[in-house]
């Protein structure tokens, strides 16, 4: 077996692994008290530490989550919360996105505008790239949130994020982006790209699925209603006690990434170019989609003419 769909989910990295199995010992709530909850804790507060020195940010900026999809609804949602404490604008609210984000901001955004909300979803390019001109032209008054996803999962184009971060920041508009696909695929620091809030998740870079995270900048004027309610747990952002191992596993995928991430981007975009190279030499008819410079190393995208994709894949299956 060859296995291509590591932008769906990849496997465990086997340190992650060993990790998992440590963190079974430590079976405490980490929100009590007693030592065996410490213990909980101490682990929990380890993965944050490995996760904020790897994307340039403070610990407390990172808020756990158990998914990319929950932490982008959190933003999203966030939008049409009525409460002065989550939201501090008043009136119509106008929130801009684009037509190839992930399901969990595209239908996110569909259903807010059955609340109400007035949403713009900008068209991309032929390379599948939204232009910040575009960003800019679409502001309105009202608009409170810009939403544009870091790198596309379908075909891997790179977005002009610095860009439209510098026009959210002219017009004081909150800016989220989803970095689901590029986190450990290109350099994210968090303490030069001035975002609001990022969703990233675990089982996109060798850590289990069920955990991801939610950055919310330090002295970002709240728009953040908690998804889920219920108790204190990350600043009583996020209900529910902590998936310590979940949590575990994915402080030990970013202390990896810190080591293994150059290497393996030189690796997989000499193993990209190597299958485009002998598809596109090999075969006529064939389409690169994305962005010929700006995409993910690991991503290759291509249309076969006169066939459907569907049916390829179930052949090479």
């Amino acid at each position: 077996m060859i296995y291509l769909d590591n932008n769906s989910t990849t496997p465990l990295h086997p340190k992650v692994k060993e990790k998992i199995t440590e963190a079974m010992e430590y079976y405490g709530n980490p929100s009590s008290a007693h030592e065996v909850g410490r213990r909980a804790r101490m682990v929990i507060e380890n993965a944050r530490k490995e996760i904020a020195e790897f994307l340039g940010c403070y610990e407390d900026e990172l808020i756990f989550t158990a998914s990319g999809s929950e932490a982008n609804n959190t933003v999203l949602k966030s939008v049409s919360c009525c409460s002065t404490g989550c939201n501090c604008s008043s009136g119509k609210k106008h929130i801009i996105t684009t037509k190839i984000e992930h399901p969990s901001v595209l239908n996110t955004a569909k259903c807010l505008e059955q609340e109400g909300i007035e949403v713009t979803f900008l068209d991309v390019d032929k390379y599948g790239m939204v232009s910040p001109e575009s960003v800019e032209k679409a502001i309105r008054p009202n608009t409170i949130l810009i939403s544009v996803m870091f790198a596309n999962n379908e075909i891997g184009t790179i977005q002009p994020i610095a860009e439209i971060v510098k026009i959210a920041k002219k017009h004081k508009i909150k800016i989220h982006t989803d970095a689901v696909q590029a986190i450990g695929k290109v350099p994210i620091n968090l303490s030069e790209l001035e975002v609001d809030y990022l969703s990233l998740s675990g089982h996109k870079i060798y850590a289990p699925k069920g955990v991801g995270v939610l950055y919310k900048r330090r002295g970002t004027k709240e728009i953040l209603c908690p998804l889920i309610s219920g108790g204190h747990q990350e600043q009583s952002l996020r209900a529910g006690t902590e998936n310590t191992i979940g949590i575990a596993a994915l402080g030990e995928a970013f202390r990896l990434l810190k080591i293994e991430m150059s290497s393996e981007i030189k690796q997989l975009r000499f193993l990209r170019d190597k299958l485009e190279k002998g598809i596109t030499s090999s075969l006529q008819h064939t389409v690169i989609n994305g962005h010929p410079t700006e995409r993910l190393p690991g991503t290759l995208n291509i249309s076969f003419m006169g066939i459907e994709g569907e049916s390829i894949l179930l052949r090479l299956d």
